[in-house]
């Protein structure tokens, strides 16, 4: 029977938040649900455990799937799974669960208002956001919001559900797929930004919706350079204005 809904997880050496549950806590939620569901795990080339673990995971739970992929950071994961999604709705979540994956029931009714894109948000105030990461987030959005996505506050949280046919179609006219091509690390930058203003470029209706959020991410190395990632997200800005000048999402 085809899924309802497709749960996305990109994966780049997960093996610490694997070994809390994770994957459990999203199997039990899903279990309970009146839909059909799967859930594809998207490895980013990892170099952990963490892929032996899920592959371990999937032998015993039949809704989980995994997508084996090249090291090319976590735009890519996520395109990657999204072209094996089937879900007539396909949710990206990161392994985390930052934002616990029951929140879900937040976003799907909106769906029923013929929205295309539904995009969880964390909002101005975030529990345990240090400081420092408070004040870069502020001035990302005051910079984002100069240039796109005026109306939206969180363009970065990793929770975020389509319409497959509108998420394949946002995807295929993305730009970074093509222009970035070296990657070190797990590289998260502002890929979202380009792909909310290709969406709303195309005509969706995105509705944004607060959803609880904690971090809990317990993988060290990803995302300590805030100043560097800062830069790489304001750079990508740049990148995507100057890709719409040129026509490139026309």
């Amino acid at each position: 029977m085809k899924p309802y809904l497709s749960v996305v997880i990109p994966m780049f050496n997960e093996e610490k938040n694997l070994k809390r549950g994770v994957l459990e806590e999203i199997d039990q939620y899903l279990k309970k649900q009146d839909y059909v569901s799967e859930v594809i795990v998207s490895d980013d080339g990892s170099t952990d455990k963490s892929l032996k673990m899920v592959e371990k995971f999937s032998q015993y739970h039949s809704r989980f799937k995994i997508k084996k992929n090249k090291h090319a950071g976590k735009p890519f994961a996520i395109k990657s799974g999204l072209e094996k999604a089937k879900g007539e709705i396909i949710l990206f979540t990161d392994m985390d669960l930052s934002v616990p994956i029951k929140e879900m029931e937040k976003l799907l009714p909106w769906f029923e208002e013929d929205f295309k894109i539904v995009i969880g948000s964390r909002g101005k105030e975030r529990k345990r956001f240090p400081w420092y990461r408070k004040i870069i987030s502020w001035g990302f959005r005051s910079f984002r919001q100069i240039f796109f996505l005026p109306k939206i506050i969180d363009t970065q949280c990793g929770f975020k559900a389509f319409k497959r046919k509108a998420g394949k179609e946002v995807f295929r006219k993305m730009r970074i797929f093509k222009q970035i091509t070296e990657i070190k690390g797990w590289r998260v930058g502002a890929w979202d930004v380009e792909m909310l203003f290709v969406a709303e470029k195309k005509g969706y209706r995105i509705k944004e919706v607060p959803v609880a959020w904690e971090d809990r991410d317990v993988v060290g190395g990803k995302q300590k350079n805030f100043i560097k990632e800062s830069k790489e997200m304001l750079f990508e800005i740049l990148r995507v204005k100057i890709n719409d000048w040129r026509g490139d999402y026309d």
